[in-house]
């Protein structure tokens, strides 16, 4: 199979270089020249237009921003659906709305080209490492022929229905993230007003039942500060979302959002 690849940044970078070590036909494109800077010691070619890329690949991923992003590229005279011939497959591993993954998916098919949702977890070492997490949507056709190469770096490669599915799933794990830190934040708070260290009960915590990957990375040093300067953007963006899709299916969806209100609270006025 035949892969282009799209949107080099620490997340899909990785991915990228894992595909091309792997042994498989890679095309590259970016919008700067220099972000394929990194590749010129690899067997990776690089095209001009996301159609020229496409035009040479069989599957294309896309690793890029946001909705905008995705649609950009997809579509539009040099977009990739320009270029990828009936029978290509589109993965989309950007965070954005199940319903841009499905309109895309209903104009990719139109035009005999599969489209699947496979957003990601886990960052760049993941990748690298061959452990990144992958919440695919789609036809299964489409995943089973894809697999391979997620294989590359993902495992597990969770396959949760039709597309979108992925989406809404890696949503719902962020939104749980997100309200998660709220709750370890305030109970080590908690414990420091008590006379228990925070840094101590943080030590404590990590190796009990009620540990979480939230808790790490406030523990240790890390602060809701120093997260929020990096992650709460993306975070802000992913509850919003989850948020309005529980609000159009007319579902409350509980103590989950509340506390992650209070962690997007927290990180917009930290103490």
């Amino acid at each position: 199979m035949r892969v282009g690849f799209i949107g080099l940044g620490s997340q899909g970078g990785p991915m990228a270089r894992r595909i091309v070590e792997e042994g498989f036909e890679t095309t590259l494109w970016a919008r700067r020249p220099a972000s394929l800077e990194p590749y010129a010691d690899t067997a990776a070619k690089s095209a001009a237009t996301p159609a020229e890329l496409a035009a040479a690949s069989d599957l294309v991923c896309l690793c890029v921003v946001g909705d905008d992003d995705v649609r950009q590229v997809l579509e539009g005279e040099q977009g990739v659906l320009a270029g990828l011939r009936p029978g290509g497959i589109v993965a989309i591993h950007s965070t954005v709305h199940p319903d841009t993954c499905r309109e895309l998916a209903e104009k990719a098919a139109a035009q005999g080209v599969s489209l699947i949702d496979a957003p990601v977890s886990g960052g760049g070492m993941a990748a690298e490492a061959r452990r990144l997490l992958v919440m695919v949507g789609g036809d299964d056709d489409a995943v089973e022929r894809a697999r391979p190469v997620l294989a590359t770096y993902a495992d597990p490669i969770v396959h949760l229905g039709g597309v979108g599915s992925g989406q809404t799933t890696k949503l719902l794990n962020n939104l749980l993230f997100t309200a998660n830190l709220a709750t370890a934040k305030s109970a080590l708070d908690l414990g420091n007003a008590l006379g228990v260290d925070a840094a101590r009960l943080g030590e404590v915590i990590t190796h009990g039942t009620a540990n979480s990957f939230a808790l790490g990375r406030i523990t240790g040093g890390g602060t809701l500060e120093v997260l929020a300067a990096h992650a709460a953007t993306l975070l802000r963006k992913d509850v919003g979302l989850i948020a309005g899709l529980a609000s159009d299916a007319d579902i409350e969806p509980g103590i989950v959002l509340t506390a992650a209100d209070a962690t997007l609270a927290m990180m917009q006025h930290p103490r």
